[in-house]
């Protein structure tokens, strides 16, 4: 996949109006530092010769005829002995000649030389920097603070400019040979690259280019890649940002990001705005605790009028993905504003072989790797689950020095995307007989159910917040469940509480989740699936007061249908709670053989476990 390079020019643009305020302050700084070494150099700077003696010192040397000559700079005396390169420096009162000072000590100022360096240049300019630096250094401060004052001003109104990320054509692009499986959905967007890149061609048969493409699918199942993709295919500006981007504190902020946003899309048309998440601006009015007022709304209803007011909009589509497509405004996916809905699904089998050899590319893998068989081991992934599945296969052949990637690798990954990492823990002697009688029970129930998929896995090696499990990983893609299979999946989950039971004359806590799973099968059957004695009737989840309320928190039913609700979940409950240790009582020295070998072992592989139990009966 090729990873096209953001460019933010409003962040450019800040960056040039920091490194130009950096330069600024740096010259006002240099200026400073250059006024300081001047007044340092012309005041006299630190001297090279040794430490200052008495003038009386100097002019009894110059009585002994040892000193050469005098030099006077200002106040400051210099005498250079005869016969050596010592120095000797001293100073005079202000206002007194030295040769007063030397007649005054019986010393001929003809016996030595006298030097007199002209300073009246150099304080004539002390004089003049002393009174202007100052003027200077205070205007260039109050310059500077009111640069920054109106840059801040400036700050302030950037608020409402647009965040969204351009991609251009000149930047590297993603085409539809990059993206794997979604073959469908590639068919549909085709289509706007072809309204894009010749729209007369739909024009002449009076057909209108669609205003904007709403993309439906759970996370990680290709969304974003695909709008990246379309904008590669058609090579037009591409507009990228969050909804969440548009939500400031300031009010009417998001408003005003949308009309230019959508200014700028005009202005580089044709062009694609993609808005990702549109959920989090996009939920239905009305909703909120504070009315039709608060910034959301308003930023939807801006986007509701750029898509479908009175300004033509033409040349620009706008692609938006979410996976919550149920809390989305009707206005806001009505046609005319979005006049198609591409669906992605999790990938078929196809699209998971198509997915896996699109990663494989660049890896090394050993002879025993089959795509076929990794892709109906992967049942339920999406193709971000795949991605990071070989990803991670990777990772752990590298840390084991391995050349190249095995099956071993990618069994390890694919048990790591789902459950999390092994951890590795000390456990009492009791919870890992515990543990391996619970996941034996999942296993022996579900081995014998003829609905339930085959066991793949058994191990009492921590996962996640999990002390071991049972994989039962699905043989090929289903898109119903029927009622029969629906149960005995809910007699497989309370089989590793009926072991407990069974062996121990008690439960655990660690068979919570599994009794959240059940339940929850339990309760879709009874309020949606009309798969209870109640017969085919509803009592699903109803939006109330922007809370989505279900029937397990009374929503839109009677006191009366609630209870039967309950009792109807706790039916269907018992039952296949008995008939799991049914099947645990007929098996027993089955179940205690898997239990053995898990304590081993920790970890059962399906052929391993058939060895024990036998094959399983279709």
């Amino acid at each position: 996949m090729a990873n096209g390079k953001k460019i933010n020019f409003k962040k450019v643009n800040f960056n040039k109006k920091v490194l130009s305020l950096l330069k600024g302050l740096a010259v006002y700084i240099l200026i400073a530092l250059a006024a300081l070494v001047f007044f340092y150099q012309i005041s006299g700077g630190p001297t090279t010769t040794n430490d200052e003696v008495p003038i009386s010192q100097i002019v009894s040397q110059v009585k002994d005829g040892k000193v050469q000559k005098i030099t006077l700079e200002g106040d400051k005396v210099t005498a250079d002995l005869k016969n050596s390169d010592q120095k000797l420096a001293s100073h005079k009162e202000a206002g007194e000649s030295i040769y007063q000072i030397l007649r005054s000590s019986d010393v001929d100022p003809k016996a030595v030389t006298i030097e007199v360096k002209d300073l009246s240049m150099q304080q004539a300019w002390i004089g003049v920097l002393s009174a202007v630096l100052p003027v200077i250094l205070l205007v260039g401060l109050m310059f500077f603070m009111f640069k920054n004052a109106r840059d801040g001003a400036q700050g302030i109104f950037s608020f409402a400019q647009s965040r969204a990320r351009l991609f251009t054509k000149d930047q590297p692009q993603i085409k539809f040979t990059d993206v794997a499986g979604a073959e469908e959905a590639k068919r549909e967007l085709s289509e706007i690259v072809e309204f894009l890149k010749t729209p007369t061609k739909f024009k002449s048969l009076g057909a209108r280019i669609p205003k904007g493409v709403l993309m439906v699918g759970p996370a990680g199942t290709g969304k974003t890649l695909l709008s990246r993709a379309v904008a590669g295919e058609a090579g037009v500006p591409f507009f990228s940002i969050a909804g969440s981007e548009f939500m400031e504190m300031l009010v009417g902020v998001g408003a005003a990001r949308v009309r230019d946003m959508f200014a700028q899309a005009k202005k580089a048309a044709p062009a694609i705005i993609f808005v990702d998440e549109i959920e989090s601006i996009g939920r239905q009015r009305g909703m909120g605790i504070s009315g039709g007022h608060d910034e959301r709304e308003q930023t939807l209803n801006q986007i509701l009028v750029e898509m479908d007011g009175f300004a033509p909009n033409d040349h620009v589509i706008v692609l938006a993905a979410t996976n919550r497509p149920d809390l989305l405004d009707a206005a806001l996916v009505r046609p005319g504003r979005f006049d198609r809905r591409v669906v992605l699904g999790l990938p078929d089998l196809n699209d998971r072989k198509a997915i896996i050899e699109l990663h494989m590319k660049g890896k090394p893998f050993t002879e025993d790797v089959s795509t076929e068989k990794l892709a109906r081991r992967t049942v339920g992934f999406s193709g971000a689950d795949l991605a990071n599945m070989l990803n991670e296969a990777a990772i752990l052949a590298a840390r084991e020095g391995k050349t190249a990637i095995d099956s071993k690798d990618l069994e390890e990954a694919a048990t790591k995307e789902k459950l999390g990492p092994q951890r590795k823990r000390m456990q009492s002697e009791h919870d890992r007989k515990l543990a391996a009688y619970h996941e034996a029970g999942h296993a022996i129930v579900g081995h014998s159910l003829p609905n339930v998929d085959p066991v793949h896995r058994i191990s009492i090696v921590s996962r996640g917040m999990s002390g071991g499990h049972t994989l039962f990983p699905p043989t090929e893609d289903r898109s119903n469940e029927s009622r029969s299979r629906l149960l005995e999946q809910i007699t497989a989950a309370l089989g590793g509480q009926a072991a407990e039971g069974l062996v121990f004359k008690d439960i655990s806590t660690g068979a919570a989740s599994d009794i959240e799973v059940a339940t929850n099968i339990a309760r879709q059957m009874v309020t949606q699936y009309g798969m209870s004695s109640l017969g085919p009737i509803s009592v699903a989840s109803r939006p109330m007061f922007g809370v989505w309320r279900g029937a397990e928190d009374g929503g839109e039913m009677s006191p009366k249908m609630h209870d039967a609700v309950d009792l109807e979940i706790k039916k269907i409950m018992d039952t296949c709670y008995k008939h799991a240790q049914d099947i645990l009582r007929r098996n027993k020295a089955k179940l205690d053989a898997v239990a053995k070998s898990l304590l081993e072992k920790e970890t059962l592989e399906s052929d391993e476990f058939e060895d024990i139990v036998g094959k399983k009966k279709s």
